[in-house]
């Protein structure tokens, strides 16, 4: 078996591989890989913005484990992680040491198991689940309209519904798929998988969910208040953070996390709930915004904030950039140009992670708009961090809507 080490955004680097192994790499699209033209049998790989780890089932080749370590620290990479699922209550309890893992597919499953274990210590929790069968006696209600269209008058079977009090409900459904598919991973420390596969073992009578559907809906309440930081990362494994599916030939089976998406969840919830004591309404991923008069050329800035009389007063678009020697792009610029044009706004704001430019202002020739690129430092502790936003915040509430 094959297994290679990357680091996020790193340089290029040379690696042995057959053909088959470079082709394979190049067509998962989850690393850049091309021939070495100076090294025959080389193929250069560069990591993007994904992070993780995958196995690919390579026809002829066997397996090839792709690991990619992040920038960042595996610690701040959770409190990011946690702060833009749940700001109030993060989905991971800090006393859960993950600064002794230097790869996220083995901090996470370790988390995800702490968090498991003491949602799980005071046992499973219980809930009525609607279900409708057939049966030869009465439960419930009597669906009368099924009976109708399926036997025809016939007294017997009865189709009927009723709830049922049960541990085979959505949360324990959803707990006992993430634990399933943490154990398909490469790169599990033994020790978690152990202990993974012990908690299996107590979710044994929950029904297991279907590949490619839905994932159950729950509710947060009192009574599964435990679940709630297991769920959310529960929720994280089995929706599209990570990966599985075939490419052709190719099966691809692991589990990464996009930094690009990552901080952009970040920063948009940190906006939103700094900004909450100002009023006004925020929305992420802003919709029905258009930059033509035909409302053909559609556009979605990550963060817009309307005023109470639905006014736009700012808009922020965040960007995980890798640290450039040349600053800032320039590209960046143009399309926040177009953001503060169609909303009609004299300041735009792009927020981007640390790198080699500082923060910057620009007035638009011909314009009255400016648009500010803020740098936030993420190697940072998280109450400096989100002092920064909150700065941030402030700025953006002091202008007056136009």
């Amino acid at each position: 078996m094959t297994t290679i080490h990357l680091v996020e955004h790193a340089p290029p680097v040379p690696r042995p591989l057959p053909d088959v192994v470079g082709r394979a790499l190049a067509a998962s699209r989850i690393v850049d890989a091309a021939p070495d033209p100076y090294l025959p049998g080389h193929w250069r790989l560069r990591a993007g913005s994904k992070v993780g780890a995958v196995a690919l089932t390579v026809p002829g080749a066997g397996t090839v484990t792709l690991r990619v370590t992040p920038k960042v620290p595996i610690a701040r990479l959770f409190f990011l992680l946690g702060y833009a699922l749940s700001p109030h209550s993060a989905p991971y309890d800090e006393s859960v040491d993950v600064a002794e893992h230097t790869e996220v597919l083995p901090a996470f499953a370790h988390a995800y198991e702490r968090q498991l274990a003491r949602a799980l210590a005071q046992g499973l929790v219980q809930g009525y689940r609607t279900t409708e069968e057939s049966a030869f006696v009465v439960r419930g209600r009597i669906r009368e309209a099924d009976q109708i269209r399926r036997r025809f008058g016939a007294a017997l079977p009865v189709e009927i519904v009723y709830d049922e009090y049960t541990t085979d409900i959505a949360e324990n459904r959803i707990l006992c798929a993430a634990v399933e598919r943490l154990l398909r991973l490469p790169g599990v420390p033994g020790a978690v998988r152990r202990r993974l596969a012990h908690h299996r073992a107590r979710l044994a009578d929950v029904t297991p969910l279907v590949r490619g559907h839905a994932l159950p809906m729950w509710r947060p309440t009192r009574l599964n208040a435990r679940y709630h930081g297991a769920l959310r990362l529960a929720e994280t494994v089995l929706r599209g953070a990570s990966a599985e599916h075939d490419e052709g030939q190719l099966r691809i089976d692991g589990f990464l996390f996009d930094m690009n998406k990552l901080f952009e969840d970040f920063v948009c919830t940190a906006l939103r709930e700094s900004l909450a004591p100002y009023g006004g309404r925020p929305a992420l991923q802003a919709q029905g915004i258009h930059l033509d008069q035909d409302d053909a050329v559609r556009m979605r800035p990550d963060f817009v904030w309307y005023a109470d009389d639905g006014r736009p007063r700012a808009v922020a678009d965040a960007k995980y950039k890798a640290e450039k020697h040349e600053g800032f792009p320039d590209a960046d610029l143009y399309q926040m140009l177009a953001y503060c044009t169609a909303l009609g706004l004299h300041d735009g704001h792009l927020i981007y992670a640390k790198g080699n430019a500082p923060h910057a202002a620009h007035r638009i020739r011909n314009a009255a708009i400016t648009i500010h690129q803020h740098a936030l430092d993420l190697d940072q502790p998280p109450h400096p961090l989100l002092a920064e936003i909150r700065n941030l915040a402030e700025r953006l509430a002091s202008v007056p809507p136009v």
